[in-house]
């Protein structure tokens, strides 16, 4: 038995015994095989007593018997829970029936709930006359047939189920373009993308096959649009292994919407041509990719000038189809600018950027304005320092606060001690908790909204530790959020309380070549 609500919320027999038209009056055991009706055992709750299903009419005189425990299937509207594979589902659902729990509520616009799911379930208890007499009523007459939806995630969308079939593309995407060196060069990006840093080790052991299953998840809400590097320990290895699982259990429009960002960080030794070349082969194989959609290049030594070899020879690379887009990683607002003048097609830079570490508004920005370069943020949440596990804490008092136990815990505290402490970013936490109440998001959420609002920013960074925990709800809310003059202006006053980092560290970077 089915119950199809035209609304989400409560069950169908809590709605209907506070319906004042409706009558329940008690019926026999619910399944047609005289079981009990029973609470699952996590419930906590003893076995129900007999007499446990109960009639639902209408003055009109319709009616309708139904198990008074009814199984919810919100669930399978999105991929918050999990994705829900089709056969196995339907065979939980077997199971539930088989235990006397045979009245399922769904809705319209859980479209997966009603079809295939059911469709199936019917196909299959028709093979197994004992649990099609549990599962389900006879239906009197077949379905009509629906409407082929076709499927298609939109980019960066929140909500996950049948898409329009064309999309308009707003805040929620964000294009990197240059026309310098004599071609055009460019790569839609969701504004949020995940990071994979996590991979590298110090935050969990990664399963792999997990790992990927929780790639997908991303990619399925939306949010497809990941960034790792050569060094990041098996990132590019897991990107290879999601790319595939992509292309073989994807629709085609899926996979152009994917994006593999990936960093070369190499020593500062003589920039070959063959020495490029077979870095890059590596990063293309490891993600078995033809073409990489974006390399961004990482220098150690600005005293060694060989970054603009590898960068000619990358830009050779990129005419011959290896590589989509070239990009940098930490490079401050000098070497940038060299950088463009030797007409290297440069699309973005990637630097850290936060509340507390504002340095790329002081010089970078300008000149990603004149120029077009897009901005990249990271260490947005300060490896999740900007959020409530850490407002009200002392960090200095033994067991008065969480632990430092992450490597970008240890790195973003320190950023905190040279901004201006721990007792001036509980004064900002205390800030971003009053915007956040305001709009009922949580304060990382903020954060990167904050940051996103800043000019020449594209995109912003959130860190996935992929199998370990899932964040798809609140990552997705940072896109839809908007921030007004008054919270910003609060938080901007908030942030410039601290320490000017551009005179305190230097400038995008120069944190990794002191």
């Amino acid at each position: 038995m089915m119950l199809v609500c035209g609304r989400s919320g409560a069950g169908a027999v809590t709605a209907a015994a506070s319906l004042p038209r409706l009558a329940l009056s008690r019926g026999r055991r619910c399944g047609r095989r005289r079981r009990r009706c029973t609470v699952a055992a996590a419930i906590g709750a003893p076995e129900l007593e007999e007499g446990k299903r109960a009639t639902v009419r209408s003055k009109a005189g319709d009616e309708l018997e139904v198990c008074r425990v009814v199984n919810g299937m919100w669930q399978v509207s999105g991929a918050s829970w999990g994705r829900a594979a089709p056969a196995a589902a339907v065979d939980a659902m077997l199971a539930y029936a088989d235990g006397g729990l045979g009245t399922f509520d769904m809705a319209d616009i859980s479209a997966r709930a009603k079809e295939p799911y059911l469709s199936r379930a019917r196909a299959r208890t028709a093979m197994s006359p004992s649990s099609a007499a549990r599962a389900l009523s006879p239906a009197p007459a077949p379905p009509p047939p629906q409407r082929k939806i076709r499927l298609r995630p939109a980019r960066c969308a929140g909500f996950v189920g049948p898409a329009v079939e064309t999309a308009t593309p707003g805040p929620r995407a964000a294009t990197l373009a240059s026309s310098r060196g004599g071609t055009e060069s460019s790569l839609a990006i969701c504004r949020v993308l995940n990071g994979m840093w996590q991979t590298s080790g110090g935050w969990g052991r990664i399963d792999r096959a997990d790992a990927v299953d929780a790639m997908l998840a991303y990619a399925d809400a939306g949010l497809s649009t990941f960034d790792m590097a050569d060094h990041y320990g098996p990132a590019e290895d897991l990107y290879g292994m999601f790319i595939n699982k992509v292309r073989r259990e994807r629709p085609p429009e899926m996979l152009e919407q994917v994006r593999g960002l990936t960093k070369w960080v190499p020593p500062p030794v003589k920039m070959t041509r063959s020495y490029v070349e077979e870095n890059i082969n590596r990063s293309r194989k490891r993600m078995d990719v033809a073409a990489l959609d974006m390399l961004q290049f990482h220098w150690w030594d600005y005293a060694n000038p060989g970054y603009l070899d590898a960068l000619k020879h990358i830009t050779d690379l990129k005419e011959e189809g290896k590589i989509k887009t070239v990009a940098l990683t930490n490079f401050d607002t000098e070497r940038l600018q060299i950088i463009l003048e030797n007409g290297i097609p440069i699309v973005s830079n990637q630097v850290q950027h936060s509340i507390v570490d504002m340095r790329p508004q002081k010089k970078m920005a300008e000149l990603c304005e004149l120029t077009g370069v897009k901005l990249i943020t990271y260490g947005t949440v300060m490896g999740g320092l900007l959020s409530e596990k850490f407002l009200d804490t002392n960090i200095n008092i033994p067991f008065a606060a969480p632990p430092l136990n992450t490597p970008s815990l240890q790195k973003y505290k320190r950023m905190i001690d040279a901004w201006g402490g721990w007792s001036l970013f509980q004064a900002l936490l205390q800030t971003l908790k009053k915007v956040s109440l305001k709009h009922g998001v949580p304060i990382s959420t903020v954060a990167v909204r904050y940051i996103l609002n800043q000019t020449s920013v594209a995109g912003s960074m959130v860190g996935v530790r992929l199998g370990l925990s899932e964040h798809i709800r609140d990552t997705n809310a940072i896109l839809s959020l908007l921030l007004d003059e008054e919270d910003m202006g609060s938080i901007a006053e908030a942030s410039q309380r601290g320490r000017n980092l551009m005179e305190v560290i230097g400038d995008c970077g120069d944190e990794y070549r002191a």
